[in-house]
């Protein structure tokens, strides 16, 4: 199983290169033996610890900003599937990511102001499309 969640996340050819595999000591910073990741490497392989642990609930911070387009695609795609019938909770400020999302709540200034699926909150007119489009225009022509 964990091998196959490896490969759903993109994440078994990280794995495959690592001496002890999924046993291997990772960082330096906390053993000498241990092996340095890139930051998206080492955020495929804590998002796959996160989902070893089989926890009914998971809170994930800015899960995938470490990672290219093709891979947070690849990851959001297969948490969709792991996560199913469990609550994952993400904190992004990347609202592309919030699609994938069955509820998103919309925080300014400290306070909850929305709340609601992505076509509701389009639909609202609010501070989530307000934001959303701020992100879209940054890849219109």
């Amino acid at each position: 199983m964990r091998k196959s969640m490896a490969k759903l996340l993109g994440a078994d050819s990280i794995i495959s290169k690592l001496p002890e595999g999924l046993d291997t000591l990772l960082f330096k910073d906390y053993d000498v033996s241990g092996v340095n990741l890139s930051g998206g490497e080492g955020q495929k392989i804590a998002i796959l610890r996160a989902l070893f642990k089989q926890s009914e609930i998971m809170i994930l911070d800015e899960p995938t900003a470490a990672l290219d387009p093709d891979a947070e695609k690849k990851i959001y795609e297969g948490f969709e599937m792991l996560t199913r019938g469990k609550t994952a909770i993400y904190i992004s400020h990347r609202l592309a990511s919030a699609r994938y999302c069955d509820v998103i709540l919309v925080f300014k200034d400290g306070r909850l102001c929305e709340q609601g699926s992505h076509e509701e909150l389009i639909g609202m007119d609010g501070e989530y499309k307000r934001l959303y489009r701020i992100q879209a225009d940054y890849y219109a022509d």
